[in-house]
């Protein structure tokens, strides 16, 4: 498949955990663009007292990165800038105040959590970006002990609060452990998927594979539901558009 949209990748060069380099983010690229990828939301991370690069450097390597990836191929790859936000008490504020990136400009906000929290501080927390304008994404909900063990229930309460859903592509085809396979798997049969990211941060042990994600999601679910989140519910995030 052509044309879709990878929303959670850790592909601006020295920021953060993922590519070391230049050289590194354009190898990811290739790999994106091999696997159908033609519009990427760069998400460097952001947490207190882990990763805190400046704004200024995130900017600076996001330009350079912008500049080779519409050299990849014979169509290129369209860049985007956000930021994987980790939870804490002040994130709405940290993004009113423009110290962090909502995805693509938009109102989307990719919040990350502890895989240790419980449900009632992710739902906390996820309240109080939507009381202030935000639309929450949870990033890779699958990583989360305490909605993994609430099966369905906690990520339907979640969607009925405004937040979206979004699961890692190694998760989906297996990667991450067959417990972990099968929740996705039944969170997607239900249709509370909401977008698929790489989540990749190298070509090594966490190679970005949309692609391959993508056909599990069109075997499983059919081709309609996979575009639908691989391809137009990113469309809504660069068209600040709810869905």
């Amino acid at each position: 498949m052509k044309g879709i949209y990878d929303i959670h990748c850790h592909i601006v060069p020295g920021v953060d955990d993922g590519a070391e380099n230049l050289k590194m983010s354009v190898r990811m690229l290739q790999k994106e663009y091999d696997d159908g990828v033609r519009g990427i939301i760069a998400t460097p991370h952001f947490r207190y007292d882990m990763f805190e690069p400046s704004m200024e450097l995130v900017k600076k390597q996001f330009l350079r990165l912008r500049k080779a990836a519409r050299e990849i191929g014979d169509e290129g790859i369209e860049m985007y800038l956000g930021c994987e936000l980790h939870s804490s008490m002040d994130m709405a504020d940290c993004l009113k105040r423009g110290e962090r990136l909502t995805m693509a400009g938009s109102r989307y906000v990719l919040a990350e959590f502890r895989t240790s929290d419980e449900k009632s501080y992710i739902r906390e927390r996820i309240q109080a970006l939507i009381r202030n304008g935000y639309y929450p994404i949870v990033a890779h909900v699958e990583r989360y002990r305490s909605v993994v063990k609430s099966g369905i229930d906690f990520i339907d309460e979640l969607r009925d609060m405004g937040a979206y859903i979004q699961m890692n592509a190694d998760s989906i085809i297996g990667d991450d452990g067959f417990m972990v396979k099968r929740f996705c798997k039944k969170v997607m049969k239900e249709e509370m998927l909401d977008f698929v990211g790489s989540d990749g941060h190298d070509m090594g042990k966490r190679t970005p594979h949309l692609g391959k994600a993508y056909e599990k999601v069109a075997k499983m679910m059919g081709e309609d539901y996979a575009d639908m989140i691989f391809i137009s519910n990113p469309e809504c995030i660069l068209n600040n558009e709810r869905f």
